[in-house]
């Protein structure tokens, strides 16, 4: 894994206690747009998170708490995160 993915896979466990934890980087779908233009990709990630911290929280409560454990890599080299914020009942009912 490269090191931004994981990066952001050390904190987000540290930060969030994820039953379940999914980065996967989608950089080469984004060849051309704004951010995308770094040689070895790890600018666009699509994040998908299940954690009983999200429990009773909104969907932009949940991105915050993601965007905050992850904040240093959006300052520095992540452009854009697509993230999937789910409590492990909501995971159950998604498969």
């Amino acid at each position: 894994m490269a090191i931004y993915a994981t990066r952001m896979r050390d904190k987000l466990t540290e930060a969030l206690n994820p039953q379940a934890l999914t980065i996967k980087d989608v950089s080469h779908r984004h060849a051309g747009h704004a951010g995308a233009d770094q040689p070895g990709g790890e600018t666009h990630f699509d994040v998908t998170i299940v954690s009983d911290k999200f429990q009773g929280m909104g969907r932009v409560a949940r991105q915050r708490l993601v965007y905050g454990a992850v904040s240093a890599e959006l300052a520095e080299r992540v452009h854009a995160l697509s993230i999937q914020a789910l409590t492990p009942d909501e995971a159950a009912q998604h498969p």
